[in-house]
């Protein structure tokens, strides 16, 4: 139990660490996290490291080549000693993947799911829908649930099946649980039936005053009073509504009588994303009775609209309408729905407004064509440039024929055109470049990785040629050849291309004392061709040696002394002289 224990914990540690090699980390999962499994499970590193072949020179001087302290892995290149006793260093795991020491990009791993988040019918394994507000009712939560304790509100009317507690105290000492009849009434012993339908706790009680009056003769209003009395809900009833429409389980449900339109929706599993979430009706008796919009609770907090529902209510959920995506630069990218009357502005507003990294010049307006719009060769979309202006660039009326209206969108002094959307179309807010280029240098041809590397001032060719993984087979070890940007573009020059030499020690990795190692028992070369500095941007192309090719064979079977297969000695071997090296033909060759 305990090795199994081990290694599902040490694929869990894989798992975990490409993800943070990769830049992501895995949901509900930090780096410190990450940090604290490398702590504590060093010997998944360690069987890495052994399994790579490399020894711990060269692994030093791959370090070195990228930029790393040469001794920043050297907890791991020991003896195993158990876990270690202080944290890993913060740049660890990006130096395992620079040398290839982590399983992160070939080698996949299967995270447990924690299916106890998994709900039986709203949340799924689905992705997260990009409608603005879909999402709310899929997840696990009681936000939308009646509260059941404590007191019912003032205005609440009672109706059949709420139960009722009257309590009498002074002269007479009596206690009784009174439930409400089909009939709208309670039967109260000695006084007979008092029809409470439709009535809220002090009608009621106002109407007790009459009725136990005229039995016990100490109930009256007044400090004279011998007899008090109290009631009280002490249950409330189920109401049966409808909720219907574009939801994701229509039906009829029992729901809380103080449930409301939200209590209804999260009953029927939420909405769909082909919801109006802007306009949900509510009909009472064949008549409307209240129309809530979802955004005014989702953004604003406001629930005034979100009336307690009564039985035989239905509520209805009708198709969305107009229907926009904003994407880019805004705290909250999303679909979202406009009603009537509802601008560029409002949009932005929606989605949050703006991130610090916006570019507040302009914002781009994608749009679907009306069929009518589109001709023969045309697109069926057009992109329109919307400028952004400052209030003192542009103010409220600026007699162009152009309005504004001031949003707070997270950009103070920003005046958004008051420009009206159509469904389906799409907003872009782009982003601030960033402050600084990240330098890179590239390599190509006869090496194991090539691609694009970042640039460190000190960055060599042989560094380049050890991060890229060294040369292959059949690499041409006199020169290289580098493509450099050009001092002078004045003649529309591209690039200039230098040859720089190089010798068989790029085979091997060298120490910062200007060794050579490389694997057991292979020679090392005495010395080498001189350092190539690299500047930014260049491009390095490890060339083939000419006339290189891997072996070529060839099956020779059949009447032969000795079938096989052959390796070709050149190129233009016949056929004849391939049979000569098998042997021959027997003599039930047939050879004609």
């Amino acid at each position: 139990m305990k090795v199994f224990t081990a290694a599902a914990l040490g694929l869990c540690a894989f798992g975990l660490i490409a993800s943070a090699a990769a830049g992501q980390v895995p949901g509900g999962v930090s780096q410190g996290q990450l940090q604290q499994m490398l702590l504590q499970n060093p010997d998944v590193i360690r069987q890495r490291i052994r399994d790579s072949g490399l020894s711990l020179d060269q692994i030093r001087a791959r370090l070195r080549a990228s930029g790393y302290p040469e001794s920043l892995l050297d907890s791991y290149l020991g003896p195993a000693t158990g876990p270690s006793s202080g944290p890993p260093a913060p740049n660890e795991l990006a130096a395992l993947q620079a040398l290839g020491l982590a399983p992160f990009q070939s080698e996949g791993a299967n995270l447990p799911v924690d299916t106890g988040m998994i709900r039986r019918r709203g949340d799924t394994l689905a992705p997260p829908s990009r409608v603005f507000g879909v999402d709310v009712f899929r997840r696990t939560s009681t936000q939308f649930l009646p509260l059941l304790a404590g007191p019912v509100p003032a205005d609440y009317k009672l109706g059949p099946g709420d139960m009722l507690v009257l309590i009498l105290t002074g002269d007479v000492e009596l206690a009784y649980t009174l439930q409400v009849t089909r009939e709208g009434f309670i039967l109260i012993p000695q006084v007979g039936q008092v029809f409470v339908s439709n009535l809220t706790l002090n009608q009621l009680r106002d109407m007790l005053y009459t009725r136990l009056g005229r039995v016990y003769s100490g109930v009256r209003r007044g400090t004279n009073a011998t007899t008090r009395f109290d009631v009280s809900v002490a249950n409330v009833r189920a109401n049966q509504i409808y909720v219907v429409g574009e939801v994701t389980q229509p039906g009829a449900y029992q729901i809380s009588s103080l449930g409301t339109v939200l209590t209804a929706l999260y009953a029927a599993g939420g909405v769909t994303e082909r919801a109006n979430m802007r306009r949900i009706d509510v009909q009472r008796l064949g008549k409307p009775v209240a129309s809530l919009d979802l955004y005014d609770y989702l953004l604003r907090g406001e629930a005034r609209s979100d009336i307690r529902l009564e039985t035989g209510d239905v509520v209805f959920v009708p198709v969305h309408e107009t229907r926009v995506q904003v994407a880019g630069a805004v705290i909250r990218p999303g679909i979202y729905e406009l009603k009537t009357g509802e601008q560029l502005g409002d949009l932005l507003a929606a989605s949050g407004g703006f991130r610090a990294d916006a570019a507040l010049q302009r914002v781009t307006v994608h749009r679907i064509l009306a069929a009518a719009e589109r001709g023969p060769g045309r697109a069926p979309r057009a992109a329109v440039d919307v400028a952004l202006a400052t209030a003192a660039s542009a103010p409220a009326g600026d007699g162009q024929g152009t309005s504004y209206r001031t949003a707070d969108l997270g950009a103070p002094g920003i005046r958004v055109p008051a420009l009206a959307l159509m469904d389906g179309d799409s907003v872009v807010i782009d982003s601030l470049p960033p402050l600084s280029e990240t330098y890179y240098v590239a390599i190509a041809g006869r090496v194991n990785k090539p691609g694009r590397f970042p640039w460190r001032p000190g960055l060599t060719l042989r560094d380049l040629v050890q991060l890229a993984r060294g040369p292959m087979v059949g690499a041409y070890l006199k020169e290289a050849e580098i493509a450099r940007l050009p001092e002078d573009r004045s003649r529309g020059q591209l690039a200039t291309t230098l040859r720089v030499p190089l010798d068989s020690t790029y085979l091997f990795e060298r120490t910062a004392d200007g060794r050579f190692v490389g694997p057991p028992g292979v020679q090392v070369p005495a010395s080498g061709a001189a350092e190539v500095p690299l500047q930014p941007y260049d491009n390095v192309l490890i060339m083939q040696e000419p006339q290189f090719d891997l072996q070529r064979a060839v099956v020779v079977a059949g009447q032969v002394r000795y079938p096989g297969t052959y390796s070709l000695r050149s190129k233009d071997e016949r056929l004849a002289d391939v049979i000569e090296r098998a042997g021959g033909l027997t003599a039930q060759a047939y050879p004609e």
